[in-house]
């Protein structure tokens, strides 16, 4: 006899096997994990200080400054002197000391300024409320706190104060009712607030002799070395787009165009720069000045160019966007227009590179900017444009071949789809219709419209072989009308930023980067409360 063996332990006994299995997978991913994790933080360490050696001497001058200020409680003449109140020169280290000069500047000056004016008018508060009765000093008290709070809070949606001065009244608000509050309770309140003035002072002080006198980061210098970078990326971008574009052998797109993608880091950064080129020219208006010439720099002139070459990088994207179109002109029909639409991508790019440098040595652009080889290029496309009409102006031949009907045949056919024949005019669309029209009255539950549907209904239009290629140069002409605009604003900065002039047969020595230059935007760390 054998022992009866049930169904249910049997696949108790397959269950359990599995789970211990996936157990033990577990188990080593977690292993291998924590066994790479020592190597995975070192690169990690390793890239971002190599990207921006800045940064590591930034982090250093934040472990000075808060050994500096640890010393008003590690030293005994000094703990005497200020007691427990040192560590709001601690917290004032950690929230004011910043990457760049301005920044630092900026928040240092607007927390001693918040913490005297609110210092003092609290001490008016206080001297008046004493010489009213215990009852009328509270009610005092909390009109002044309601009346000053709800006119400070105001005050902070007016744009300049937003814009300038919003973490000074945060300070204001936060040190003003903490003195004003507790000298109902507290005897002393006025001493406590005198030696915390004190501290915050001190910690301002390092602050700002760290970030002006140790490897200072100026806020002024990124701002102009970033749009140096930008005019560069937009002329690498235009020139990688129209190679790409007229390129003999076709590229595979990929889902992520993000990836090692030269034409999109060309114009990335000028895409993303609003607010970083915003924020960098308010914080270098606190700065030193850098120009002997110029009273009151215009770093704002910076903000402005900026806004036009991003309107120049909308440009740049919708010409990336021909290139990955599914549309697209036969490469026969491109090579006709390959040389001048090259050379005049090569013309655009060679005025983006000269003012680049002119902006980078601070010198007035060269009066031949717009040399006579751009307009030559940009009529020879003109011309070469015109001598093919036929091509624009599309055939009346129904034997000729349509490029968008070979283009839709050969989309349905990668989606499994096979047309028998591929028709031109209209009448693929009415069969279409009416076969629709008999399906929806079978199944009314289905309202969706099927990929290969809109293929057939573009093939049924008469559009021309070069169609796809006329949006392309019609970008690529407006990028000249664009590069205009770019040559106003930067001669308006130059007149204004008191730029030397253009000396004729005097090269600069340009120094470009291989790699694209490093965000300003991941040099700035999250902001801290108002402590």
């Amino acid at each position: 006899m054998f022992p009866k063996v049930h169904a249910g332990m049997e696949m108790d006994d397959t269950n359990s096997g599995k789970s211990k299995g996936n157990a033990e997978k577990s188990l080593r991913i977690l292993v291998d994990k924590m066994r790479r994790f020592p190597g995975l933080v070192w690169q990690t360490v390793w890239k971002v200080g190599r990207e921006d050696p800045r940064r590591v001497f930034h982090a250093l001058k934040v472990g000075l400054s808060l050994t500096l200020v640890s010393l008003l409680y590690l030293i005994q003449p000094l703990y005497v002197g200020i007691g427990q109140n040192a560590i709001w020169a601690v917290m004032t280290v950690v929230v004011v000391l910043e990457f760049t000069a301005g920044a630092t500047l900026c928040k240092g000056l607007n927390r001693g300024l918040g913490t005297l004016i609110a210092g003092s008018l609290a001490f008016f508060i206080e001297y008046v409320a004493t010489k009213s009765g215990q009852t009328s000093r509270a009610v005092f008290i909390g009109a002044a706190v309601f009346l000053i709070g709800s006119a400070a809070t105001y005050m902070r949606f007016f744009p300049y104060i937003r814009k300038n001065y919003d973490y000074g009244i945060v300070i204001f608000l936060l040190t003003f009712n903490l003195i004003t509050v507790s000298s109902y309770r507290v005897d002393n309140v006025l001493k406590i607030a005198h030696e915390r003035f004190y501290t915050i002072a001190i910690g301002c002080g390092i602050c700002l002799l760290m970030s002006l006198l140790v490897f200072p980061n100026w806020s002024g210098e990124m701002l102009h070395n970033s749009t140096v970078f930008k005019l560069e990326g937009l002329a690498r971008a235009i020139e990688a787009c129209v190679n790409e574009y007229f390129s003999d052998a076709e590229k595979e797109v990929s889902g992520d165009q993000s990836t090692e993608d030269p034409i999109y880091d060309g114009y990335k950064a000028v895409l993303d720069s609003k607010s970083m080129d915003e924020t960098m020219a308010l914080h270098a208006s606190w700065e030193p000045r850098h120009s002997r010439h110029c009273y009151r720099f215009p770093w704002q002139r910076y903000v402005k160019l900026g806004n036009v070459l991003r309107h120049f990088g909308y440009t740049v994207v919708a010409l990336h966007g021909c290139i990955r179109t599914e549309i697209q002109t036969p490469r026969s029909v491109r090579a006709l227009f390959k040389d001048p639409s090259i050379r005049l991508a090569g013309e655009v790019s060679k005025g983006l590179r000269e003012l680049a440098s002119s902006i980078r040595n601070r010198r007035h652009c060269s009066p031949e900017i717009l040399s006579d080889h751009l307009h030559e290029a940009l009529q020879d496309l003109n011309t070469a444009i015109k001598s093919q009409p036929r091509l624009f102006l599309g055939s009346n031949s129904n034997q000729a071949t349509n490029m968008l009907a070979l283009a839709a045949a050969h989309a349905t056919q990668k989606q499994g789809v096979s047309l028998s024949s591929v028709k031109t005019d209209s009448s693929a669309l009415l069969d279409w219709k009416n076969k629709r029209t008999t399906e929806q009255s079978k199944e009314p539950e289905r309202k969706f419209l099927r990929p290969q549907v809109s293929k057939i209904a573009i093939t049924s239009l008469e559009f021309s072989e070069a169609l796809p290629f006329a949006a392309f140069a019609s970008l690529l002409v407006e990028t000249v009308a664009k590069l205009d605009n770019v040559i106003t604003e930067v001669e308006e900065l130059g007149r204004i930023a008191c730029f030397k002039e253009y000396q004729h047969g005097v090269e600069d020595i340009v120094v470009t980067c291989e790699k694209p230059p490093v965000n300003p935007a991941q040099n700035q760390l999250p902001s801290h409360g108002a402590d």
